[in-house]
Parts: C-alpha cells; structure tokens; sequence
C-alpha cells in the first residue's frame, strides 16, 4: 500500500507543473525528441531538462538517446494508475453524496408528515 501511494505521489507530483503537463499532452500525440517538446517554452534547455528528468524519473516518461538527440515517449501505466485512483475516489464521493440525499429527502419526507 505504501508503495502504490509513493508511486500515485509521483505521478500527481509530474501533473502539478504546466509545463510537464503540455509535454505529456504533446507526447499523447507520438514520441517527440527534446528539442521538439522544449520550442514552445520560454526557457533554458538545462531548465527544460529539468521538466524531462522529473517525468522520466517518475515513470510518466521513457526516453532513448538516437545518435545526438534524445526521444521521448509517453508511458501510459501511469496514466492508467491516475485514472484507477480517481475512479476509486469518484465512488467514494458519488455513495457519499447518495447517502446524503437519501437523508434530505427521509428528512424531508418526516417533516412533511408532522
């Protein structure tokens, strides 16, 4: 358990930053290299790095050095163990949310009956 939640800290942790989340959203459409993915942003390639080695480093990413340019590609089991945490989350909240309606409206019912 403690494990799969170190690995959901880093998984959420990628998605916090705009930045690794337009990278991840341009690999969505297909493996890119570094210097593809970092055009669009105002920064240094060491800053943007910085970006790629977190994403890499918590599993969202994969990359592989072709001659003198590095690609990278989207791994989606982190994008599976993202949207599994959610969904449990999502029915958590949804019975919650069940129970308390079923509570305003036996409240509602009792109060029309006195």
């Amino acid at each position: 358990m403690a494990q799969h939640s170190e690995v959901l800290d880093d998984v959420f942790q990628a998605l916090a930053d705009p930045t690794r989340r337009a990278v991840l959203g341009r690999l969505g459409s297909g493996p890119a290299t570094v210097g593809e993915l970092a055009e669009p942003f105002d920064m240094t390639l060491p800053s943007f790095m910085k970006h790629i080695r977190l994403l890499e480093r918590s599993g969202w990413i994969s990359t592989r050095k072709v001659g003198r340019v590095r690609a990278c590609t989207i791994e989606r089991s982190n994008l599976d163990a993202a949207g599994s945490w959610l969904q449990e989350q999502r029915a958590v909240w949804e019975s919650r949310t069940d129970r308390l309606e079923q509570f305003v409206t036996d409240t509602s019912k009792e109060s029309e009956a006195q």
